[in-house]
């Protein structure tokens, strides 16, 4: 029987840059909300707890004191520091900044240990602020609580981490911190840094000295859909994965891959999403002993998408997939309502069939979805032994 851990603790959702701004803490009560009223906390094996706050040694880890230090300041005084990333447009000041960081950054972190040390999988759906870089805020996150999990685990002894982040943004900060660490794999699969923050993830982007193949990045074309996404992420994911043997995946599930995303431009749906959750729970199942530990990340639908799409994640952890026709319930739509005045979707499925043609059965070398694949493998593959 598959176990569980999800974390989850609802002083999560005061991680708040205020009226306005995309990254709204109401996706994570809609998604809980969602969890619960589909049965998925009372599945055999799913425990639901919260964690303690991460403290400075911790925190350490990854990010500077001086930045530490400047994170309780400016919560403090409202006072910006845009050196540091710290109370601009993208990352506001707000009184609990430090406090809603810190637990976020907290349950991630013990997700990693539980899962280092127990085994099993486990999600913190409000996780997955990938793009905080040691001395900085920046694109909406804080405290970078994927890269501290990773950490904690190296930490504990792990030899062999990989990373996978599915954000439609490049996960530029988790690669930034281990891009010279031979421990760490990081893949990154996001849309083409000419059209989209944070403008990093070129496929030449290989890792440091030391470490070279280690940072992977493919970056897929504007407009690329299910077909393309799930061609290109079969096309090197799953490859990399067994060259390098981790003994233990991180994934991260942002949701703004989707078409309704408001802040990129791919067009992929929910049941896309769903199937990419479920392949990588079938590469943690196959290369790492089942260790798996996954989290959110991006996605600004906060109602139509973002729930549905860390639901599915959920189910799919506690080794109970959803059928995609699944309906919503109806006390969660009528919550919708009441918290977004929002319609909400019906069922847990846009109503695509997440199909794709395989890279390895032909490929065409015109075609700018095949040169992307193309490039990352060209860049990557060679330095894991792999033919292109």
């Amino acid at each position: 029987m598959t176990s569980l851990r999800l974390l989850w603790d609802e002083a999560a959702t005061r991680y708040d840059f205020g009226p306005g701004h995309p990254m709204d803490p109401v996706r994570l009560s809609l998604t809980m909300s969602l969890v619960r009223a589909l049965g998925l906390d009372r599945l055999p094996g799913v425990t639901v707890t919260g964690a303690p706050s991460a403290g400075e040694s911790t925190l350490a880890l990854v990010h500077e004191p001086g930045y530490l230090a400047a994170v309780r300041q400016v919560a403090a005084t409202g006072v910006p520091d845009p050196a540091r990333g710290l109370g601009t447009e993208d990352n506001p000041a707000f009184a609990a900044m430090h406090e809603a960081s810190a637990l976020i950054a907290g349950l991630s972190v013990t997700g990693a240990e539980t899962v280092w040390q127990r085994g099993g999988h486990a999600v913190n759906f409000a996780g997955g602020l990938h793009h905080a870089m040691p001395g900085s805020a920046s694109g909406f996150c804080v405290y970078n609580d994927a890269a501290l999990a990773v950490a904690r685990m190296l930490e504990l002894g792990a030899e062999r981490v990989a990373y996978v982040d599915v954000d439609v943004h490049h996960g530029d900060g988790v690669e930034r911190v281990f891009r010279d660490d031979p421990r760490v794999l990081t893949i990154s699969v996001h849309e083409h840094p000419r059209t989209l923050f944070p403008q990093t993830g070129w496929p030449e982007e290989v890792g440091g000295p030391g470490a070279e193949g280690l940072a992977v990045n493919l970056a897929l074309p504007a407009g690329t859909g299910d077909a393309g996404w799930l061609r290109a992420f079969h096309a090197v994911v799953p490859q990399l994965i067994a060259a390098f043997r981790p003994q233990v995946l991180v994934s991260q599930h942002g949701a703004d891959t989707h078409v309704e995303d408001p802040l990129a431009h791919l067009a992929v749906s929910l049941d896309a999403q769903r199937a990419v959750a479920a392949s990588i729970a079938g590469l943690a199942a196959e290369h790492t002993e089942d260790r798996w530990l996954a989290l959110g990340g991006g996605g600004y639908a906060v109602a139509e998408v973002v729930p549905r799409a860390w639901a599915h994640l959920v189910a799919i952890a506690a080794g109970s997939p959803l059928a995609p026709e699944t309906p919503t319930p109806e006390e969660w739509r009528a919550e919708v309502m009441r918290l977004t005045r929002e319609r909400a979707p019906e069922r847990m499925t846009d109503g695509m069939s997440a199909e794709w043609k395989d890279f390895d059965s032909g490929y065409d070398p015109a075609d700018r979805l095949d040169q992307a694949i193309l490039a990352t493998r060209r860049a990557a593959f060679p330095h894991h032994g792999l033919l292109l």
